[in-house]
C-alpha cells in the first residue's frame, strides 16, 4: 500500500519523464493523484492540493471513453498543462518540506525529553542541572540541525531513483 508521500512523488517523477505534457500530465493524475484524499495531507498543503484536483478534473466528459481528467486536459493549452505539472511537483516538494519539519519537530521532542530525563538523574545525583533554557536551546539547535540535512537528503534520494 503506497501512502501518500508516495503518491506525490510517483505524480511528480510522471511528470519527469518523457513525453508530451499532456499525456504524462493525465498519467500523473490517474495513477497517483486520483488515490490521495486532501485529508491524509497536512493541513498547510490541503488547499493547493484541492485546487490542483479540481484543475484537473472541471471539464465533463464529452468524448465516448474519456473522462473528466482526460477532457480536461484535452481543453488545456501546452502552457497550461505546464502550470498544472509545476504545480503538481511544487505540491511534492512541500510534502518533502513539510515531513522533514515533522521530523525534526519529533527529533527535537525526544531531544528534550532525553535532557529532561539527564537532568532528573543529575538532580537526583546532586550533581548540578543544566537550566531549562540551556536544554532547550541545545535541542532547538541539534533539530534545526537534522531539519537543514533533511531536505537535500530527500531531494538527493529522489533524483538517485528518477
Amino acid at each position: 500500500m503506497s501512502t501518500t508521500w508516495e503518491h506525490l512523488e510517483g505524480a511528480a517523477l510522471s511528470l519527469a519523464r518523457s513525453g508530451p505534457i499532456k499525456d504524462r500530465l493525465t498519467d500523473a493524475y490517474r495513477n497517483h493523484l486520483a488515490q490521495v484524499s486532501a485529508d491524509e495531507l497536512p493541513e498547510s498543503l490541503r488547499a493547493a492540493f484541492r485546487a490542483c484536483h479540481e484543475t484537473l478534473t472541471r471539464e465533463p466528459p464529452l468524448l465516448r471513453g474519456e473522462d473528466a481528467v482526460r477532457a480536461t486536459v484535452r481543453k488545456m493549452s501546452s502552457h497550461e498543462a505546464d502550470e498544472v505539472a509545476c504545480s503538481v511537483v511544487r505540491l511534492f516538494a512541500a510534502s518533502v518540506r513539510e515531513a522533514a519539519r515533522e521530523d525534526a519537530r519529533a527529533g527535537l521532542r525526544a531531544v528534550v525529553h532525553e535532557a529532561q530525563q539527564a537532568a532528573a538523574e543529575e538532580a537526583h545525583d546532586g550533581a548540578p542541572v543544566m537550566s531549562e533554557r540551556l536544554l532547550n536551546g541545545a535541542a532547538a539547535s541539534a533539530a534545526r540541525h537534522k531539519m537543514i540535512k533533511a531536505v537535500p537528503q530527500v531531494i538527493a534520494g529522489c533524483a538517485a531513483e528518477a
